[in-house]
């Protein structure tokens, strides 16, 4: 019986003695998980900083990772429409040449859609995950790599009804507006006919401007600048 007893207290001197080392790593990884962090988009016509939402974590924290694998440094923005959004992530774009179609590639597996809408919405600065459309992608999983930034513009009740019947095409019925959506797609602007199809991961905190200044860019046939804009630099700030 004695034997037992001291194998007994060791047992719980190891078990302390181990939960005192895992402690301080646990809590620090618990108030990591709920710190919403931020990373500068240092681009070639100004500086964006963008927050990234803990609503959508695997997005998170695929986004960066890949900013601190340096993924995102010299790629350009291969797509961009006015009033609408600017687009970037294709790998091929660090090296194209002019006039060279782009936004064919992704790098990494596609994530899971995390689409937490009407939470999350497509309003002007919005940080959002492309996809491939809804005929080869129903399960509207994310590039894992492409994203874009919404600028859009701003929508009278005319122009919310138009958008209205387009979501009941695209989404059976499942995506209503409501009232107050309404009411801050005319005061802030953005792009609603996206809303609850695409997973919208953090927004714009700095830098709308420059959002702005880019899809002015003059573009091809394909949507591309005919100067390049690109990202310098991307780094986690937060």
């Amino acid at each position: 019986m004695k034997y037992n007893l001291n194998r007994m207290n060791n047992l719980r001197k190891v078990i302390i003695v181990t939960l005192l080392a895992v402690l301080p790593s646990a809590l620090q990884a618990q108030e990591t998980d709920t710190l919403q962090h931020e990373v500068l988009i240092e681009t070639t016509m100004g500086n964006i900083r963008v927050a990234l939402y803990n609503e959508t974590p695997l997005h998170r924290d695929h986004f960066l990772k890949m900013v601190n694998d340096g993924f995102y440094d010299s790629l350009l923005f291969h797509r961009v429409i006015y009033n609408f959004m600017i687009q970037t992530g294709d790998p091929e774009s660090r090296d194209a040449a002019p006039g060279e179609l782009l936004g064919l590639h992704s790098e990494g597996e596609q994530i899971p859609a995390e689409i937490v809408w009407p939470v999350r919405w497509h309003k002007r600065g919005a940080l959002a995950a492309a996809r491939q459309g809804d005929a080869t992608n129903p399960e509207r999983k994310s590039s894992g790599s492409q994203f874009y930034i919404v600028y859009g513009r701003r929508y009278d009740d005319r122009m919310m009804d138009e958008v209205q019947q387009r979501l009941d095409k695209e989404t059976g019925g499942k995506i209503q507006m409501t009232p107050a959506l309404r009411e801050a797609y005319y005061k802030t602007g953005g792009s609603p006919h996206l809303d609850g199809q695409y997973t919208v991961f953090g927004e714009v905190v700095e830098g709308l401007d420059v959002v702005k200044q880019i899809q002015w860019a003059q573009t091809d046939g394909n949507a591309r600048p005919l100067e390049d804009i690109r990202i310098v630099k991307a780094t986690q700030v937060k």
